[in-house]
């Protein structure tokens, strides 16, 4: 059994993300963290209250974590995900509670008190995981794995920011701190995404099943599934937060993969936020990523279906 630890902003593609991990039978999750990012904090976190209602799960301790951006004001995703974040699904408020302790705290707490027995998947903006670095810089020795949605190792991005990926650049300083500090983590980034984008038609069926998960996704993603046909001039649609639960879930999903040397952009007046990789090793230092390229993508959609069905 492999315990996890979710950092997410819940956005329709962390609630996909989630209900991966809820429903895979080889994983338990043991915390859920809230951070802004697609929408504000209040938000975030009642949006993972709302999704485990939504599996009926066992109780998870949910920790609430950073309202805002550790420097400069973030960015947030509504526009995609609608104000409340999940696309207008009609959920109900959630009448489980949120644990007291800040998340940063907990991220903490959580991997200290069982060294090397939790993995770790951050699908938001970096910020909680930041401030748990400045509260214990052994932090990673703690957790078996991180794995992370976000960069865009070719700088093809997907913010305002031309080469910078939503979740780094919501918080560059943030992400910052946690490339100079993790020794090494697995990035998901948003060319991986597009790399593996699911035919409408197969994204379609996995809100056919009669379940409240899929009640949920067909309501949840009619907004975003036409936002994404209206962008991309296509018939396609994409998940990063999955595709990053995916290769957390089962690492040999992995095809290919390069190790290479990454930092965080965060002065650049055209490249705030872009995750610039050493590709030729010309400044000498040791990999610090493991940059995901491709993964099995019938395996892939095999785990989301078996997530709804």
């Amino acid at each position: 059994m492999k315990r996890i630890v979710i950092d997410c902003d819940p956005g329709i593609d962390d609630a996909v993300a989630i209900i991966m991990a809820d429903q895979h039978p080889e994983i338990q999750i043991e915390a859920i963290t809230s951070v802004c990012g697609n929408v504000g904090l209040d938000q975030t976190t009642a949006n993972v209250l709302r999704i485990l209602d939504v599996l009926n799960a066992r109780p998870i301790p949910v920790y609430a974590g950073a309202s805002s951006a550790l420097v400069e004001p973030g960015e947030n995703a509504s526009f995609v995900h609608g104000e409340d974040g999940l696309g207008g699904a009609s959920l109900p408020d959630s009448t489980r509670k949120i644990e007291e302790d800040h998340a940063a705290l907990a991220l903490s707490n959580l991997s200290k008190n069982r060294p090397g027995e939790l993995s770790l998947i951050a699908i938001g903006p970096l910020t909680n995981l930041a401030l748990a670095l400045r509260l214990d810089p052994n932090l990673p020795a703690y957790y078996d794995r991180l794995v992370i949605m976000g960069g865009a190792h070719y700088a093809q991005g997907n913010t305002s920011s031309t080469p910078a990926e939503f979740n780094i650049f919501a918080d560059p300083d943030a992400a910052a701190v946690v490339f100079e500090s993790w020794p090494k983590l697995t990035m998901v980034t948003w060319e991986a995404t597009l790399s593996h984008g699911i035919p409408l038609a197969d994204f379609r069926s996995l809100m056919e099943n009669n379940n409240p998960r899929s009640q949920f996704l067909g309501e949840a993603t009619q907004g975003l599934l036409a936002f994404l046909k209206d962008k991309f001039s296509g018939e396609m649609s994409y998940a990063a937060d999955p595709l990053a639960m995916a290769v957390m879930i089962e690492p040999e999903i992995v095809t290919h993969s390069i190790e290479k040397y990454v930092r965080v952009e965060r002065y650049g007046r055209l490249s705030r936020g872009m995750t610039v990789v050493d590709w030729w090793g010309n400044g000498g230092h040791p990999p610090n990523v493991e940059i995901v390229l491709e993964v099995d993508q019938e395996r892939f959609y095999d785990l989301l279906r078996r997530s709804f069905t």
